[in-house]
C-alpha cells in the first residue's frame, strides 16, 4: 500500500505572502487577514480536507532591502503589514477538533522562559495540536527593530538557538514530573513541591535558574519544525526537527537535501524516517486541464514582479533592484536565507537563475512548483513529487486565499484519498500523535529533549 501523503496548509498572517500581486484578484479574500471570521473560515476548510497541519509563517520586520526602502513591499502588501501569528491558534483551536497548528516563532528575539509558557498555553487549550517552526530570523530590519545595531551572523543565531533549545527542553521536559499534580483536595496539595525542579540553567546566551511556571501540556515539548536548508540549517534539523519544511522547485534537489537531514539525523542517533518532509507547492485545479490551465493564467496576470523582487530580496538579504534582471545569480555568504539562496545558485547546475527569472518564477508559486490541471493530473504529479524527491507531505500555499486551498480540499483530496494517499480521518488526539501514530504523544527517547527528562 502506498504510504499516506501528508497536507499542510501555508499561510502568513499579512495580505501577501507567498504570491505577490494576487491580492487584487477579485476572489482573493487575503485582505480579511486581520479578520477571526477569516482564519476561521481557513482551518475549517483544511480540517474538512484532513490536513494535519495549518503552517503559520512569520516575519518580524519589514520587507526593505528592495531598493532600500518599504515601499515595494507596502504597495503590493508583501508581508508588510503582517500581524502576529500565536494569537490566532486558541481560537482556531477551539474552532476545530483535529486540525494542528505549526506557528513560526524566532529564536533569534524570544526569551526561552516566556516563551516556554506561551507554547505550553496553546497546547493545554488545544489539546496538544500545538507545533512550533523553529526560525533564526533572517530579515535586518527585525534585528534593527528589535534592539540590535545590525542582524546577528548566520551562524551565531543558530549557536543561540542551540542554547534556547536547551533551555526549553529542560523547561518542558525536566522541571515538573509526570505526576506532580496531584489535585488532592483532602490534603489541600494542588502540586507536589518535590517533583517540581528549578532548572538551574547557566549558559553563555542564557540565565534561567526556576522552574517552568506552567504545569506539562499534552506534549510537553510543542511538535518541532524547522525551516533551514543552509548546511547549519540541515544540522539543526537533524537534530531537533519533527517535521521539515523545504523550499525547492525540482524532485531532484528535494531528494538530495531530504538524504542529507537523514543521514545526519541517523548521526545523531535518532530514526531518520521519523523526520517528515514537506515540500512548498502551488496547485492551481478545476475540474478539466484546459479549465485550470484558463484559471492559472486568470491569476498570472494579476502577479507583480517588483513585489517578487522585493519579497526575494529581503529573504536573500542581496537587492536585487541593484543587479542587472538578466546576469545570472551568484552564491556569497549573506546573512540571510543561504539555503534558499544556494537553491537558486549551486545546487542545480543545469539552470542558470536571474533575477528576472526568480521574480518571473516565483509571482504564483512562491518558490515552489506550481501544478495545473484537473484533479487527476494534480494527484499524478503530486505522487511522483513524493516518489522521486523522497518527501512526505506538502505545504499546500494558498495565493487567492481562501479560494485555492478549498479548490485543493474539494477537488483534489478526494482523488488522492480514492488513490489510499490521504487519510480519511484523523488517528489520534495530538499533533505529534500525526507523526508518530496514536497513543504516542510524547516524543520518543531517542530526540535529544529525551535527555532532560527525570527517571
Amino acid at each position: 500500500m502506498s504510504a499516506r501523503i501528508r497536507l499542510s496548509g501555508l499561510r502568513q498572517n499579512t495580505v501577501g505572502h507567498t504570491a505577490a500581486g494576487l491580492w487584487r484578484h477579485p476572489d482573493s479574500q487575503a485582505h480579511h487577514y486581520r479578520t477571526l471570521a477569516h482564519w476561521v473560515e481557513t482551518a475549517q476548510i483544511l480540517e474538512r480536507g484532513r490536513f494535519d497541519t495549518l503552517f503559520i509563517a512569520d516575519a518580524l520586520g519589514p520587507l526593505e532591502v528592495y531598493q532600500g526602502s518599504v515601499d515595494a513591499a507596502l504597495r503590493d502588501g508583501i508581508q508588510t503589514p503582517t500581524d502576529d501569528p500565536l494569537l490566532l491558534v486558541s481560537a482556531l483551536a477551539a474552532a476545530t477538533r483535529h486540525l494542528g497548528f505549526a506557528v513560526t516563532v524566532s529564536s533569534t528575539y524570544e526569551r526561552p522562559y516566556a516563551f516556554a509558557r506561551k507554547m505550553t498555553t496553546l497546547d493545554h487549550l488545544s489539546d496538544g495540536r500545538i507545533g512550533w517552526n523553529i526560525v533564526t530570523s533572517a530579515l535586518d530590519s527585525a534585528a534593527r527593530n528589535l534592539g540590535l545595531e545590525r542582524q546577528l551572523p548566520h551562524d551565531e543565531r543558530y549557536a543561540i538557538a542551540e542554547e534556547f533549545m536547551e533551555v526549553v527542553y529542560k523547561l518542558w521536559e525536566g522541571s515538573w514530573e509526570d505526576n506532580a499534580v496531584r489535585l488532592d483536595r483532602e490534603a489541600g496539595v494542588f502540586a507536589d513541591p518535590a517533583k517540581v525542579h528549578p532548572i538551574a540553567h547557566s549558559g553563555r546566551y542564557f540565565q534561567v535558574p526556576g522552574i517552568a511556571l506552567s504545569e506539562p501540556s499534552p506534549q510537553r515539548t510543542p511538535t518541532l519544525f524547522q525551516a533551514g536548508s543552509s548546511a547549519v540549517g540541515r544540522a539543526f534539523a537533524a537534530r531537533h526537527a519533527e517535521g521539515v519544511f523545504l523550499s525547492t522547485y525540482s524532485p531532484e534537489i528535494t531528494r538530495g537535501l531530504v538524504e542529507d537531514v537523514r543521514r545526519r539525523a541517523a548521526e545523531q542517533g535518532r530514526d531518520p524516517h521519523a523526520l517528515k518532509f514537506f515540500n512548498i507547492v502551488t496547485v492551481i485545479v478545476a475540474e478539466t486541464d484546459a479549465q485550470a490551465q484558463a484559471k492559472y493564467r486568470d491569476y498570472a496576470s494579476y502577479a507583480s514582479l517588483e513585489g517578487s523582487l522585493a519579497r526575494y530580496s529581503a529573504l536573500l538579504q542581496i537587492d536585487l533592484s541593484q543587479l542587472d534582471p538578466d546576469q545570472p545569480l551568484e552564491y556569497s555568504e549573506t546573512e540571510g536565507i543561504r539555503g534558499l539562496l544556494e537553491v537558486f545558485t549551486r545546487l542545480d547546475p543545469s539552470r542558470r537563475w536571474t533575477p528576472r527569472a526568480i521574480a518571473e518564477f516565483v509571482g504564483v508559486g512562491g518558490g515552489g512548483p506550481v501544478i495545473v490541471g484537473s484533479p487527476s493530473t494534480v494527484a499524478d504529479a503530486l505522487e511522483r513529487w513524493v516518489d522521486e524527491a523522497g518527501i512526505d507531505g506538502f505545504n499546500i500555499a494558498d495565493p487567492v486565499p481562501p479560494v485555492t486551498l478549498r479548490d485543493f480540499v474539494d477537488l483534489v483530496v478526494p482523488e488522492l484519498q480514492r488513490r489510499g494517499r490521504v487519510w480519511h480521518d484523523y488517528a489520534g488526539d495530538s499533533l505529534r500523535e500525526y507523526f508518530q501514530g496514536a497513543g504516542q504523544p510524547r516524543l520518543p527517547p531517542q530526540h535529544p529533549a529525551a535527555a532532560w527528562r527525570r527517571r
